[in-house]
């Protein structure tokens, strides 16, 4: 006779290779549930089953389906994953068709559905707004713009330009290069041609250092203004010299309160926005099985809807976290901060946009 409660199991999809094999990720994940089983809101274990896998853009639609069936297979009763909008426009009808809730933690907003809810790192739909009000801000009135072609680049770029058409910013060109792009000089040097104020790069984040390295060579000293994907310089410490002055959207601030106390039990999960957003989840997760009223799926997408107003590691002070009915966006108020690479580190920009 069983006397003790059997674990709740949570999925992790990685969906592109982890250089730890994802032990960080998990490790922050974790301090977040600990948290909240500190608290006596838990009354069985959780425990964690992880699959790796790789996704677009550099892996497989194939992969992708194949590592959240392995997880559905395993009976586990949420998953978080996957990272990238692309891999979460995949997993999202499979989600909802399996009744099996989600998290990812991409940028894209219409990688939300039935069961699949969205932890902002970054966004693809209100970076762009940000951006051109920067510039106009900073008064550079006219930018080009260089996109990756990808649904994450496309989306960007589509808003981008409803957002400096509002804020007064002439276009003087535009391009799509592929994510994978590594020698992208000739399209720097066509967008130059036209005499921008500014140039602004979205995409997923690869092809940012081609675009550095040819404004390298041509020796186009322009300023530059760019989305999420800058976050890279987390990961790739070589890259951000290339950034050097360039303004970009980041999911960390210097004041928030709840990031300060996550240093006090992890530095290396508060020095970057993926650690903090590990551990929201970790929360997030284990406030839906506390809110659970029963132990099922659908018992932990209702838990997630009745979170409301945790404080987030991510964003400013006062950043809030929580879901509700047809509201499956993770983050409320300033998760979105200005940061600059300068001298090798990230640094946040003070600004009233």
């Amino acid at each position: 006779m069983q006397t003790t409660a059997a674990p709740v199991l949570i999925g992790l999809l990685f969906d592109f290779p982890q250089h730890d094999s994802g032990a960080s990720f998990e490790e922050a994940v974790r301090l977040g549930l600990d948290e909240v089983a500190g608290a006596g809101h838990l009354d069985r274990p959780i425990e964690l089953v992880a699959r790796q896998t790789a996704g677009l853009p550099l892996g497989t639609e194939h992969d992708v389906k194949t590592a959240f069936r392995d997880l559905d297979e395993a009976g586990v009763l949420l998953i978080l994953g996957p990272s990238i909008s692309d891999n979460g426009l995949i997993v999202q009808p499979l989600a909802d068709a399996a009744q099996l809730p989600c998290i990812n933690y991409t940028g894209g907003e219409m990688t939300r559905g039935e069961f699949m809810f969205h932890y902002q790192v970054g966004s693809l739909e209100e970076e762009p707004a940000v951006l051109a009000r920067r510039l106009a801000q900073r008064g550079l009135r006219s930018a080009a713009v260089i996109h990756d072609h990808s649904p994450v680049g496309r989306r960007y770029a589509e808003y981008f330009d409803s957002a400096r058409a509002a804020a007064g910013v002439e276009l003087t060109g535009s391009a799509a290069i592929s994510p994978l792009s590594e020698d992208v000089r000739d399209v720097v040097a066509r967008l130059r041609e036209g005499g921008p104020d500014a140039l602004v790069y979205l995409g997923l984040g690869v092809t940012s250092r081609a675009v550095a390295l040819g404004l390298a060579d041509l020796g186009w000293e322009v300023p530059v203004v760019a989305n999420s994907a800058l976050m890279f310089g987390y990961a790739q410490p070589d890259w951000r010299d290339g950034w050097a002055g360039w303004e970009y959207l980041d999911g960390v601030a210097d004041d928030n309160t709840v990031r300060a106390a996550l240093r006090e039990k992890s530095k290396r999960t508060a020095a970057g926005p993926i650690g903090c957003a590990a551990y929201d989840m970790g929360r997030l997760t284990g406030e839906a099985v506390a809110r659970a009223h029963h132990l099922t799926r659908v018992g932990l997408k209702e838990g997630l809807e009745r979170v409301k107003q945790l404080p987030a590691a991510s964003g400013v002070d006062g950043t809030t976290m929580g879901f509700g009915h047809y509201d499956h966006a993770a983050l409320k108020g300033g998760y979105l901060v200005l940061r600059e690479w300068r001298d090798g580190k990230t640094v946040q920009v003070t600004t009233s946009v």
